[in-house]
């Protein structure tokens, strides 16, 4: 698989290209002004180091492994794979100090690193719809007021994607209030057509085996479970599932997308996020398959538009924020949040908790490294809002945890939209809810031992005392916040506070 990358018998100087994990898809090493040229060599590095810093989720592992060394296949001859113990190592062993490009990383802690190589040159990142300079000028003509919903717009607008001339498709940029409607009552399963899934093959249990030797020998630790791979780990495998979705599932999208089934927990959602984020697919091809299904009329604007959002809106917004906050954002705690996580969370142990909620969506993390965007906000990270978790330990959990979860992914929907800790940078609220809005939403609390209405006693919904105890812990805060005024003045409607926030302390001691 290697060739010789150091220069010695070349009849050029092309600098070698150094592929990240998450740098897979073709575009990554498509020739152009800035970019490698054709059939320039590529060095991958498998480094040992990162699996030791972090108890990943095993089946996280085990997806950018296989998908690195289903990559390095296809690139045959052309690539030099090392596995080393530290990325300086690998690159040493491959290139020794001949030139190299990179794409610009997606994680502070790597563009540190490759701008620390005097031999590495770094070039303008891929996989996203707008330059970073560009949002840079676009957020500083915004300052005290980046909105998300302005930024998708010039998206939009810049991209000529879900447009009719001048004005959006179906005549309105947002069509959020057609997709919060809650599951069909009675239902267990939403009856969408089932995603694509791949199919494993000798990389996979190739994979697998050197993970257990990892844990066997040289003493690494993972979370979670690694059962059959679910998630695309090849070009090939990310364009069948683009392709299953789009033909499939887009059309039944938008209405559900914020509800919540236990025995249903991929719904409708594209179960793309992995393969975008890996750099399998490009967002562009993406949104732009989306939109042609809506112009053949295979699917409704508001389902179109609000998978257009997440992708071109949210997704874009979020890895803009991450580089234009700084590397100091992930330091920040506006809510004074100190409370360390608890072995159980840490551990994904489902089978200690009560709160039937709380128990699915975690056994759903355990079992696949996934669960889709409400339960990850409305269960989990307002749990750990709640309960005063500190918000760097929450979003390096997330970052662990999730099959999709990288540096930039997690650090501004963590800290920022799901923990509030930039006290209002990235939101105008903070994201949490007693037990109604879940049993609104979900059928997660058929069947609980606790009552969503419940604030006081044994059947005390954890969230519903939750909710009440955040809210007089932060009552300053809220109270001269318009959108969450309403939740101190029912505090002081509450005749059985005292109670509730005694209540509320027994899951400081056990899980709930």
């Amino acid at each position: 698989m290697a060739n010789d990358l150091t220069g010695a018998g070349r009849a050029d100087d092309t600098a070698a290209h150094w592929l990240f994990g998450d740098q897979l898809g073709p575009r990554f090493l498509t020739p152009d002004e800035d970019g490698p040229a054709h059939g320039t060599p590529v060095v991958m590095i498998e480094a040992r180091s990162v699996l030791r810093r972090r108890r990943f989720h095993r089946a996280k592992a085990h997806l950018v492994l296989s998908a690195m060394r289903h990559r390095a296949a296809e690139l045959g001859d052309r690539v030099r794979y090392v596995r080393a113990e530290t990325y300086r190592e690998g690159l040493r062993e491959a290139v020794g100090g001949a030139p190299v490009t990179v794409r610009h990383p997606t994680s502070w802690a790597a563009l540190r690193l490759v701008r620390s190589l005097e031999q590495v040159r770094v070039l303008p990142a891929r996989g996203f719809l707008m330059p970073q300079d560009a949002f840079r000028a676009w957020a500083d003509e915004h300052t005290g007021r980046l909105r998300q919903e302005d930024f998708y717009h010039w998206v939009r607008r810049a991209h000529d994607l879900l447009m009719d001339g001048g004005a959006p498709a179906g005549g309105r940029f947002n069509h959020d209030h057609d997709n919060r409607e809650p599951p069909p009552k009675g239902a267990r399963t939403l009856g969408a057509p089932r995603p694509y899934r791949p199919r494993e093959d000798d990389v996979d249990a190739e994979v697998r085996a050197d993970l257990d030797r990892l844990e066997r020998d040289h003493g690494v630790r993972f979370v979670g479970r690694d059962g059959p791979r679910l998630f695309p780990a090849t070009r090939r495998e990310a364009l069948a599932a683009l392709r299953r979705f789009i033909d499939h599932r887009l059309a039944g999208f938008g209405p559900h997308e914020d509800a919540v089934l236990a025995a249903d927990p991929v719904m409708s959602h594209s179960l793309l996020s992995s393969s975008l984020n890996l750099g399998l697919l490009d967002p562009l091809e993406v949104v732009t398959a989306a939109e042609e299904a809506w112009r053949a009329g295979n699917a409704p604007v508001n389902s179109v538009e609000g998978f257009v959002r997440q992708v071109a809106g949210w997704r874009e917004y979020v890895w803009q924020l991450y580089w234009y906050f700084g590397d100091d954002y992930r330091r920040r705690n506006a809510l004074g949040h100190h409370a360390p996580l608890p072995p159980w969370f840490l551990e994904l142990d489902a089978d200690a908790v009560t709160a039937r909620c709380l128990a699915t969506v975690l056994a759903q993390v355990r079992d696949t490294g996934w669960t889709h965007h409400i339960p990850r906000l409305m269960v989990l990270g307002s749990h750990a809002l709640q309960r005063g978790w500190d918000p760097r330990a929450v979003t390096d959990w997330f970052h662990r945890c999730f099959v999709d979860g990288y540096d930039w992914v997690m650090l501004p929907n963590v800290t920022g939209m799901s923990q509030y800790a930039d006290g209002g940078l990235m939101t105008t609220k903070p994201y949490t809810s007693g037990g109604a809005y879940i049993h609104r939403m979900s059928d997660l609390c058929g069947g609980c031992a606790y009552r969503p209405g419940d604030r006081v006693g044994d059947r005390a919904c954890p969230f519903t005392t939750g909710y009440w105890a955040f809210s007089h812990r932060h009552r300053a805060l809220l109270a001269g916040n318009r959108r969450t005024s309403r939740a101190v003045q029912g505090l002081d409607r509450l005749g059985d506070l005292e109670e509730v926030l005694e209540t509320d302390r027994r899951w400081d001691e056990r899980p709930p």
